[in-house]
């Protein structure tokens, strides 16, 4: 499974980056908390700027073991860029969330698919690199979480 998800965002990305102008996709690492389980994590996310202020936002994230629980998540997030300055962006979010969250002292898993609403912000470091991070709130049928993203891109 994991190698499959690894195929497609690697296809994913070549696909983009062949088909990009310049500044129109950037690679991100980010470390990240959920809430539900008390869970951190590490992700990656890949955005793409089709058009002047909106960005998709694809990411996966695979959350360490907490209390006998380890999980991942895949989203799909659409941000609305508001440029404040040249260096420094806030932007709306709303999107579609995967969790896959396993019990690993009973070998039990669920699965949740829900929404993700929330707001985000970026600053620029460098002139290809930023620091940004997303506050998201994850509604899921019986599942709902806070999500805090923080992670650090770089625009090709």
């Amino acid at each position: 499974m994991k190698k499959y998800i690894l195929m497609a965002v690697v296809a994913l990305v070549a696909t983009l980056n062949a088909y990009a102008e310049q500044s129109d996709v950037s690679a991100a690492a980010q470390f990240v908390y959920a809430s539900k389980y008390s869970m951190a994590g590490l992700g990656a996310q890949i955005q793409y700027e089709p058009v002047t202020n909106f960005r998709l936002a694809p990411e996966f994230i695979y959350f360490f073991e907490n209390k006998h629980r380890t999980a991942f998540n895949a989203n799909l997030n659409l941000h609305y860029l508001i440029k404040t300055s040249s260096t420094f962006a806030l932007y709306p979010l709303v999107g579609f969330t995967f969790g896959h969250y396993k019990n690993t002292q009973i070998d039990q898993s669920e699965d949740h698919c829900g929404a993700n609403v929330g707001v985000g912000a970026q600053y620029r470091v460098q002139d290809k690199l930023y620091f940004f991070t997303e506050e998201r709130f994850q509604i899921i049928k019986n599942f709902n979480q806070s999500v805090t993203v923080l992670g650090l891109k770089y625009t090709f």
